[in-house]
């Protein structure tokens, strides 16, 4: 009786893991890459999942999302939050990419290109690009590479460079950190942050498209390779 069950149970998980592979590959890869490595949204390619430790949790993580970033699957019929489950963990019970770098080497290459001077790492930097010290865990290889070459391509959703010019003449240039009816605050390259009165500007100019990272794509192959590494090694409290 027994080898029956488990006989009937084979093909039940397939068909669940193949409904839960669709229904990521149509709302979920867009953030978390094809095969889950990572773009937008983090990587699931890993057997311990930090905002989702259980089944339960990760099923409620699918249903109700993490807001801001992560948007619910609230229209799911129970049976397909749980064959999005299953597909999901699946995705952590397979290899992991190879890295052609080496972390120590890039993480010279990352001081030496100046990136302390808007990322900080494990606590030393400066905030005015995107803190890094877990991005290991949340970026994969490829995305990490193409967003060092082509910084322009990986914008964040609503992310604006903002020129003003204050009453006196003084021109200010920042990345856009709130906007209200009345005031706007930018936050500047050596990571402080001004608030301006709209109504007292003598200008303001809004850039799009635009990130205030330089491309790297002049790096040798081999630092590019060991700087991609060293990014890749940085997963942060797990």
């Amino acid at each position: 009786m027994k080898k029956l069950l488990v006989f009937l149970a084979l093909p039940v998980l397939a068909q669940q893991l193949d409904t839960g592979k669709r229904i990521f590959e149509s709302q979920c890869a867009l953030c978390h890459g094809p095969d889950g490595s990572g773009g937008r949204g983090p990587n699931l390619r890993k057997a311990k999942l930090k905002n989702a430790p259980d089944e339960d949790v990760l099923k409620k993580v699918i249903v109700d999302g993490i807001p801001p970033e992560m948007p619910g699957a609230w229209q799911l019929h129970p049976a397909e939050v749980t064959a999005t489950a299953a597909y999901v963990r699946s995705l952590g019970k397979l290899v992991v990419e190879e890295i052609a770098g080496v972390p120590a080497a890039g993480e010279n290459v990352f001081a030496n290109a100046g990136c302390v001077a808007c990322h900080i790492v494990n606590g030393k930097g400066i905030a005015n690009g995107p803190e890094l010290s877990a991005i290991g865990s949340r970026r994969n290889a490829k995305h990490l590479r193409e967003s060092i070459t082509a910084p322009n391509s990986f914008l964040p959703d609503g992310f604006q460079i903002l020129e003003v010019t204050d009453a006196a003449g003084r021109i200010s240039k920042g990345v856009k950190a709130n906007e209200d009816l009345f005031t706007i605050q930018l936050t500047l390259s050596d990571g402080r942050h001004a608030s301006f009165q709209k109504a007292s500007l003598k200008g303001l100019r809004r850039i799009t498209g635009q990130s205030t990272m330089p491309a790297f794509n002049s790096l040798a192959a081999i630092d590019l390779d060991n700087l991609v590494a060293y990014l890749v090694s940085l997963k942060g409290a797990e």
